[in-house]
């Protein structure tokens, strides 16, 4: 039996949404579609999840206005050329400055739905309908959106918040085993940054989490949603607590952009970067081993990676360290922790120091 449809909110005043999470959303057509404001409608997808999903979702649309726009699936999709294509779509649509986008896939789909929308007439409404544990955790929420540069993972885009998030967990059971398991990097990292209860629970429902039990996957999204909300409310655009969400990030981006996004998923650089953060901090004397262990087991219980990729070079992915966002002035500013659930955030961190850990763990 599936558990209840949760409702959170992500407040914002004039711009909060609804995230709701549950059973059979995507086909609960009057819950979504009543967040639609005008008659024109561009359905963003890929390849793989439209097969599936997109009959629900037009079966919603009856009486609008729309059509729809597919990428080929993969990170290496996310890129200005498919936003202009996007964009094209728009307006062979007609679409109006009361359109919306509807991202239907994972997070590639809804970083670049989200970021067509904010392009159109100067932005529009989009919504989310995330299909992947990793978008429903993470992505989808709190309105970052972009594409990724030849140099770098995300350096183009645009904050701009969605009406609504639609989360059916039903999607879940055609994700690809790797998919889900990636996805639960980003609940990890929730947990790791400011919540040493949910990380325990976390500990102790590893097994149900790994059986895709639904009842504590809901729990466990919906923690982590709760958690995003309330960072995002308060920090909104990046400005101070809300970098502290990009725990693991520095390092996995370098890992993701160092394999061609082809070598490891988003959330797998996460795990690993989370790792080599934790193993970083206690280089610096800021945490303990102790918590670094704990953080290792759970990677590895939950079927995460926890090492380099064989052939990536320490030297290349400084170099693609220093290109991250968070940087400044020319030194690096990293997510660190004091341990588990006390992340922050640490500026002018000595390369010798990253250099050694990215060497240890090659």
């Amino acid at each position: 039996m599936n558990p209840a449809i949760q409702q959170l909110h992500v407040a914002l005043g004039q711009r909060s949404y609804p995230v709701w999470i549950g059973s059979g959303l995507l086909d609960d057509h009057a819950r979504w579609r009543a967040t639609l404001r005008g008659r024109h409608a561009l359905v963003i997808s890929n390849t793989t999840v439209a097969p599936l999903y997109l009959p629900r979702i037009e079966a919603g649309l009856d009486g609008m206005h729309w059509s729809s726009f597919l990428l080929d699936d993969g990170e290496a999709h996310k890129t200005f050329a498919n936003v202009g294509r996007a964009l094209e779509a728009l307006g062979q649509l007609g679409a109006t400055r009361d359109a919306c986008v509807i991202a239907l896939g994972g997070g590639v789909v809804g970083d670049l739905a989200g970021f067509s929308a904010a392009c159109w007439m100067r932005g529009i409404d989009f919504i989310q309908m995330p299909t992947t544990l990793l978008a429903m955790v993470d992505s989808s929420v709190g309105g970052k959106t972009g594409v990724n540069l030849p140099v770098g993972k995300n350096l183009a885009g645009a904050f701009h918040q969605p009406r609504a998030v639609i989360a059916d967990i039903d999607t879940l059971a055609t994700l690809p085993d790797r998919e889900y398991r990636a996805g639960l990097a980003e609940v990890i990292k929730g947990a790791a940054i400011g919540d040493e209860p949910f990380f325990a629970w976390l500990e102790q429902h590893a097994d149900a989490l790994a059986a895709r039990d639904p009842a504590t996957v809901q729990e466990a999204i919906a923690r982590k949603v709760a958690y995003k909300a309330g960072v995002v409310a308060r920090d909104e655009t990046e400005q101070g607590e809300r970098a502290l969400l990009n725990l693991g990030h520095t390092f996995g981006h370098a890992l993701e952009t160092a394999g061609h996004y082809t070598t490891l998923l988003h959330g797998e650089g996460v795990a690993v970067g989370m790792l080599l953060a934790a193993r970083l901090s206690e280089r610096l004397d800021m945490s303990d081993a102790h918590d670094t262990r704990r953080m290792l087991r759970l990677l590895e219980t939950l079927g995460l990676p926890v090492t380099i990729p064989p052939g990536m070079d320490p030297q290349q992915l400084l170099a693609l360290m220093r290109l991250d966002k968070k940087n400044s002035a020319g030194s690096l500013r990293l997510i660190l922790w004091r341990g588990i659930g006390r992340a922050e955030i640490v500026g002018g961190v000595d390369e010798a120091d990253v250099m050694a850990i990215l060497t240890e763990a090659a």
